[in-house]
């Protein structure tokens, strides 16, 4: 018998290199989830691997990064490395995050930056976050202004001009500035030209009295909007007349985050009426409640925002004088109120009474203590805020 050489068939238990054959596009998705580091090692894996994590869209360069960054190279490398790693990126970068301002003992140029923001002007990016260091803002080269595709943006530590040429961001969906400096009147033309913009955050800005109502008011498809009642250029001082006067200006405006830290606030004027049905939730940072008016501020807004749903108040202490609550009560629609940096003074425990009182909704009640509250005081006010009447039959005290 003649014998005659045959293929040998693969066993359909062998195992099969899935991995290796997957699409561009999925290999690319599970790179974006691991950090860069991680990313770039997997060139060790195969020939095949060798430069797949040239394929990645999203880079995140944070403290993690720097201190193994640092611990190899040291610290006058980390441009140089980051500025090569982009050179080898062959597609769309979509997301870019650049987070050194809690990294210690980081040099930088800011030529580095200017070349980054160049190259990224050229990759389509869509989210952009600098965060700088440092305490000279960084000013922002006109590449930035470039880059129309963008849908996120946030900047630390910035400078931020646009350019006369600067047609604005027909996509960008929010906008995030800390700690940024831009020229009067500027930042109305940059919102004006953010025609889609649904989230504002001007957490802390250098200057105050640096932004108008009627700025904010040319972006009125605001969703989420973060400020400092003191960064409010008015002609008046600010009451509570001022903050239903923006939320009137916003009418898909569904939170609100306002901080009242460096706040004058005087009585509230002639009330006008402004549509609030949208505001569902409204965070009260920096609160004084044994300043009258700030206090009355306060009950104000509570009643005159009846639909909103979550409620959030951090408050700070110059004097313990304690003021009986208003005999007036709102029906609320609240359903989560926090308390947070609470010290247990009289004036908290008349706020939480009026909050249980006209609030027949509310579910919940969390109560965050500051630093000095100590255990026998916790105590204390626990128990003074745990006998008081709820109209609500569900609502639940949680002291963390």
């Amino acid at each position: 018998m003649k014998l005659t050489h045959r293929k040998r068939k693969a066993s359909k238990f062998a195992p099969q290199d899935f991995i290796s054959s997957m699409p561009d596009n999925v290999v690319t998705n599970i790179l974006d989830r691991l950090p860069v580091r991680h990313a770039v090692r997997t060139s060790i894996l195969s020939r095949s691997w060798r430069f797949k994590w040239t394929m990645l869209s999203q880079l995140e360069f944070d403290r993690v990064f720097f201190g193994c960054l640092m611990q190899h190279k040291g610290e006058n490398d980390c441009g140089g490395v980051i500025s090569r790693l982009l050179l080898h990126i062959e597609g769309v970068i979509e997301k870019f995050v650049l987070s050194m301002f809690d990294v210690k003992h980081i040099n930088y140029r800011v030529e580095n930056i200017n070349h980054w923001i160049l190259f990224l002007s050229t990759k389509r990016i869509k989210d952009l976050t600098l965060d700088i260091g440092n305490w000279t803002p960084v000013k922002m080269p006109t590449h930035l202004f470039s880059c129309v595709e963008l849908k996120h943006l946030k900047l630390r530590n910035c400078s931020f001009n646009p350019p006369s040429t600067f047609h604005g961001f027909p996509n960008l969906l929010s906008l995030e500035l800390y700690m940024v400096r831009f020229k009067s009147g500027e930042l109305g033309e940059i919102l004006t030209r953010c025609p889609l913009l649904e989230t504002l955050d001007l957490g802390y800005l250098y200057s105050t009295r640096s932004v108008k109502l009627v700025e904010i008011a040319k972006s009125e498809n605001l969703k989420t909007l973060s400020l400092r009642l003191c960064d409010l250029d008015t002609e008046t001082i600010i009451s509570s007349s001022t903050i239903f006067e923006l939320v009137g200006f916003l009418p898909k405006l569904e939170e609100l985050s306002l901080d009242f830290a460096k706040c004058q606030l005087t009585e509230a004027g002639a009330k006008k009426k402004f549509p609030t049905a949208s505001l569902k939730t409204l965070t009260l940072s920096r609160i004084d409640l044994s300043n009258v008016h700030m206090r009355s501020c306060v009950f104000e807004v509570i009643r005159n925002f009846p639909n909103l749903q979550t409620l959030i108040i951090s408050s700070i202490y110059r004097k313990t004088d304690s003021v009986p609550i208003p005999e007036e009560y709102n029906t609320t629609g609240l359903r989560r109120v926090v308390f947070e940096c609470l010290e247990g003074s009289e004036n908290e425990v008349y706020l939480i009474k009026y909050l249980l009182l006209c609030s027949p909704f509310l579910e919940k009640v969390v109560i965050r203590g500051g630093e000095w509250f100590m255990s026998r005081k916790r105590l204390k006010f626990a128990r003074k805020v745990l006998k008081l009447h709820r109209a609500s039959t569900v609502a639940e005290i949680d002291f963390k």
